[in-house]
Formats: structure tokens, sequence, C-alpha cells
């Protein structure tokens, strides 16, 4: 008879480990708890479960500093996991020390808006200190964890700290034996806008509205959820119903006046805003709007000064520093940043100020030529922003690797011909802070070219094509393309065309689409727009990674918050872009920053001739094009070139050694 072998899953051993401590830890024996922590701590030091496990038990066991030590560790290991900065806040607590309790707590929910113990000592320390705003908000949002079903609250936790597959199933589970319970489609709703699957989300939450019509969150998320879709019109259309449900509400109010700004009723928005701010002028978010609203029409002076008033009403305003930074010509005095450091210094400083307030003060202090110091709030700010977005590279690498295997030149001669032949979009792709916002303002500067967004239509599709799937199974799209028709491929080319129209204001024949994460799906773009012209707005690798990561997206990009992490993604468009030259020769034109700068007008007739148009002199004269901006641009582009930012990542250059590690020497060296 074979002799069974003694072998053992490490991995399991320390989870049944884990397991048993958090079993020890209910029944209340934190020693026994602790000690099986430490076993495991002992094979795999930054075991996160243990580690916070650990911190519970010592701080049972009556050894608060103890256990702070331990969280402190913990939130090395997870720099975004919410309920290590709980516990660190009971530990700072027990010792007394308030004010960085204060500061942990909030640092927890900003993080996960699901733990309920934090927000049950919000309310009590800002009751204590008459904070009674910051009460009554941390009030309704205890009232909304405590009205959840036990399942649904862990949900909201999950979608928190990204466990994104387990959330899923658990709010599918209750669905199934509570199918008319809204809250839990919202929830659902939640986790398809995480995984960009926008139809689904969008059918979940008309179909709360369908079963509770005075169901004003659902209403709020529906409405937010169509602004994300770009779909401006309807947005401000279900705004303006929200806010009849509820008039005078200030919340509804405000997204109604975004959903104007968003389509371009800049007068009306900026009306809204003031009387806003007139009835609560001490809400820094509406001086933050109208901030926003003047600096995308171009008006920076005003603009300015509304940044100014929000930081003026919430001194710690981490986001207003940033805007007026983000602006890209503002040169701070010395009083703001002697103000932004002493709150970025300030343990009651939420996370999500904290994290402005470095890249604001890695950028004022690059103004100044202090680069060293510089970047140390560059990286500290990027670490804390990666630990809240958890990336992970590896992710996109393979995607990407999907596409170099599917896409072939077998696949596009297969399909020759097949596709709606629309002339109109020009795509402007690549990666951000490369100079899209650049050509598009150059190109948008032609009479027959008019530039609109930054459009999520080929994102969403290529999401729909790949369809709904468990977290681990493999991708659908884009292997999948291949077994779609020419009726297929022509419906969807059509529904582009069809669904951006709203966007095009000016009736040129042509129009730009810049979103840069494009240029993982040009296969599907040619396929159903092969007459669609491209253009890869391309810089060099170490000053266009360099200038991504020194910058705080308002949303998306999370691969810029590391050097290790743009670097991979560097190499990997690189590495796509030239696949598709390969597989469609001639399809795309790349265009180089660094070329732009040096002789605009050559570049702009090379762009002109691949477009098919004739020289226009207004597009050697981009700056004086008055137009919306809405990217990080703005009023770069409202500028004439200039040559001094081209090479500004050589200040940091003893910094950068762990992107040329990645980058490799080729590719740095471009």
């Amino acid at each position: 008879m074979d002799r069974a072998t003694d072998q053992t899953d490490p991995a399991a051993d320390l989870a049944v480990k884990v397991e048993a401590a958090k079993a020890a830890l209910q029944r209340g024996a934190p020693a026994e708890a602790e000690q099986l922590c430490k076993d495991v701590l002992t094979v795999q030091g930054e075991h996160r479960e243990a580690l916070y496990i650990m911190a519970a038990a010592q701080r049972y066991d009556h050894r608060p500093a103890d256990a702070l030590a331990a969280t402190e560790a913990l939130i090395k290991v997870d720099p975004g996991y919410g309920r290590a900065y709980q516990e660190r806040g009971h530990c700072l607590r027990a010792l007394g020390r308030i004010d960085e309790a204060l500061g942990a707590y909030q640092d927890a929910v900003a993080h996960n808006v699901g733990l309920l113990a934090s927000w049950k000592m919000l309310v009590q320390f800002h009751t204590a200190a008459g904070r009674a705003e910051a009460a009554q908000f941390a009030r309704a949002q205890c009232a909304y964890l405590e009205s959840l079903p036990p399942e649904l609250q862990a949900v909201v936790s999950l979608v928190q700290e990204h466990r994104l597959g387990m959330a899923e199933r658990q709010v599918r589970a209750f669905l199934q034996r509570n199918g008319r319970n809204t809250e839990a489609m919202r929830l659902l709703a939640e986790i398809g806008v995480k995984f960009n699957s926008y139809d689904d989300a969008e059918f979940l939450l008309e179909s709360c509205l369908v079963l509770e019509p005075a169901n004003t969150n659902a209403h709020f998320d529906y409405v937010n959820l169509l602004h994300k879709r770009q779909k401006f019109g309807e947005a401000l259309d279900q705004a303006d119903a929200l806010r009849r449900k509820a008039p005078h509400n200030p919340q509804f109010e405000l997204l109604y006046a975004n959903q104007a700004l968003a389509v371009g009723q800049f007068d009306e928005a900026l009306d809204l805003y003031a009387n806003a701010i007139t009835r609560n002028p001490e809400n820094p978010t509406l001086h933050l709007s109208v901030g926003h609203a003047l600096k995308t029409i171009g008006k920076q002076a005003e603009a300015i000064a509304a940044y100014r008033d929000a930081y003026g009403v919430r001194p710690d305003f981490g986001d207003a520093y940033w805007s007026l930074a983000n602006l890209k010509t503002y040169r701070f005095e010395d009083a703001e940043i002697d103000q932004m450091r002493a709150f970025e210094d300030q343990p009651a400083t939420q996370l999500s100020d904290r994290y402005h307030l470095c890249f604001a003060l890695g950028k004022a202090l690059e103004d100044r030529g202090a680069f060293s110091e510089s970047f140390g709030y560059y990286e500290r700010g990027n670490r804390l922003k990666r630990g809240e977005v958890g990336y992970d590279w590896r992710r996109i690498t393979a995607e990407i690797a999907l596409q170099r295997e599917h896409c072939t030149a077998e696949l596009f001669e297969k399909f020759a011909g097949a596709g709606c032949q629309a002339p109109d979009p020009i795509f402007i792709l690549g990666l951000p802070r490369a100079g899209s916002t650049l050509l598009e303002q150059i190109l948008s500067s032609h009479s027959q070219i008019e530039g609109t967004l930054e459009l999520p239509n080929v994102l969403a599709l290529a999401h729909r094509i790949d369809g709904q799937r468990r977290i681990g199974e493999a991708a659908n799209y884009p292997g999948n393309l291949t077994g779609l028709d020419t009726d297929q491929l022509r419906a969807f080319g059509e529904a582009f065309i069809s669904d951006t129209q709203i966007h095009r204001k000016r009736g040129t024949p042509f129009f730009i689409d810049k979103m840069p994460n494009n240029f993982r799906h040009i296969g599907l773009i040619h396929l159903i727009l092969p007459n669609a012209k491209i253009i890869d707005a391309r810089r060099g690798a170490m000053g266009c990674c360099f200038s991504g990561f020194k910058q705080l997206f308002a949303e998306g990009q999370e691969f810029t918050y590391g050097l290790t992490e743009v670097g991979h993604y560097y190499r990997d468009y690189v590495g796509l872009m030239d696949h598709w030259g390969a597989v469609l020769p001639g399809k795309v034109l790349r265009v180089n920053y660094e070329d732009v700068v040096a002789d605009l007008e050559s570049q702009v007739r090379r762009m002109l001739d691949f477009l098919g148009l004739p020289f226009e002199a207004a597009c050697l004269n981009f700056h004086e094009t008055e137009r919306a901006v809405r990217t990080a641009s703005s009023e770069q582009v409202r500028q004439p070139l200039f040559k001094s930012g081209v090479d500004q990542w050589e200040n940091y250059s003893d910094h950068l050694d762990p992107l040329r590690a990645v980058l490799g020497p080729e590719l740095a060296s471009t």
C-alpha cells in the first residue's frame, strides 16, 4: 500500500492559525490570540490579518503602546487598510492622545466609510469640540450604516477594502433572498461602476427608481453615473428632477450646478454656486467648485481667488492648495507654504487632505528649486495615494499581453472593410502628461476640427464585449473579437458616432476624442471605425513618467502613483504601440512632444497632412483659441510653447533610479 506523503500547504497552515487567533480573541483569550499571530508572523512577517489581530489582542490585554506599534507596522504593510487606522485610533484614545486619535479615525473612514465604530468615535470627538456640522455628518453616517442589515454592512466594508469579488458575491446572495431591496441594488450598482460595468449599474439604478421613485439616494447615484458616462444632458435633466423632489436641499442644488457646468452652461452654474455660497459661505467645497468652473473657462485670476476662499474657510483643505498648484502657473507665497507644511504634519489631518497637501508642496518647492525636499513630498503623496487605490501593475501587463496575442494581422484581414465608415473621429491617445491636451488644442484650432473630452465610449464598449465574469476568470475580450460579425462591428461604430454627437457643438466634420487609455483598444477602434484617424501623443520615458508621478489626478490613472508602477505602464504602452505598428501599418501617427516644442510648424503640417486637411495658421496660434479645457494642462495650453518644461525631470535625476531600473537603459535614454 502506498504511503501518503506528509506534505502541508504553508499558506493553508497560516490561514488556520489566523482563524484560530480570531476565535481565541472572540472567546476572550487575547494572550492565546497574540501567540498564534506571532507564530504566523515568524513565517510571514508582513501578514496583514495576523498583524491586525495581534494589535487588537494587545489592546484587549491592556497594552495599548504595544498595540500601537503593531498598527504602525500594519499600516506600513497596507497603507490603504481602513481597519488599521481604526485600531490605531482605539490605541491612541486609550493612551489619552485624543488629537492623534481623531486623525486616525478620520483616516479610517477616509479609507473605509463602512467602519461604524470610527464614525461613532467621530461623533463623540466632534460633539465635544463643538464642531456641530462635522458631528452631524458623522451621525448621519452612523444612522445609515445602522439601518443596513448586517450582510450589507459587511458589503460596504468589502467594497471600501477593494475586495470587490467577495462583495459582489455577498450582495448577489442577499438579493436572491431579498430581490426588491433597493439598498442592495445600489451597492451592486456601485460595484458595477468600479468594474466599469456601466450598463449594468445604470439598469440597477433605474430599477431602484422604478421600485422606489422617492429614493433620493438612488436618484443621486443615478445622476453621478450618468455624469461619469458623460451623458451630461440626461444627467442635467435627472439632477433637475431630483432637486424638485427635495427643494432647497443644498446637496442636490450643488449636484445640479455641477451638471450645468458639464453641459457648458457656465453662467447658470456660477450663479447657482454664488447663491449657495450666500446661503452657506462656510462650505469650502462650494468655493472649490467655483474655482474649477472659472479655471475651465480660462478666468485664472478669479479661479485663484476662489481657491484661496476655499482654504480660507477651512485652512487644512488640501484640495484647495492642490487646485492652486494644478494651475501650473501659480506661485505660492511663503505664508501659504508654511501653512501647508504645518497641516500636512498634523496627525488630525485627514488622509485625502494630507496627500493633496503633499502634491501641492511638491509643486511649490519645485518652483523654488528645492528639488530634494520637493521629491520627498511627491514621494509621500504618491505613497499615501497608492495605498488608497490598491493598484497592481501586473494586471494591466496581463491585459496588454492579451491585446498582442489576439489582435493579429489575421484578425484585421478577416474584417477588412467592416465597421462604420464614418471618418469623423480623431483619436489622440497615449499616456497622460505626454502632450495630448496640447495636440488637441492645436488641432481644435482648425476650422474643421472640434475638441471634445476624454470620452469613455471605447472603454465602455470593450467592457461590454468582455461581458460579465467572476474575479479570477479569464477575460473574454479581446479573444472574442474574432467571433463578432460585420453587422455587430458596424452597429458598434454607428453607436459611437451617435452617442458622441452630444459633445459636438460646432458642427465641424471632425472631432477629437482624447481619452489617453484608448491606446489599449486600437484594434477595437479599427474594427468598428476603420476610417478614424489615430495620433499617438508620445513623450520621452523619463519626462513622461515623472510628470505623471508628480500629478494627482481627479480620478483614474492609478498607475502613476509610484515610480515602479508608472515605469511598467510605460514599457507596456511602448510594447503595445509597437505591436499596433506591426499589425496595422500606417494606422497611427506618432507625434513626439519634444518635436512639437522644438519645431511647432513642421509638426502641425505633419499632423494636418496625416488628417488630409489644409494648413491653417490658427493652429500655430493655438493659445489664442477660446474653449473650455478640463484637464491638468488647461492653463499651459493657453500660453505659447516654452522649452523649459521638457527636461524638468533631470532636476530629480538622483531620486529616479527605481524608474530607470524598470524602464531599462534603452527607454530611459529616450
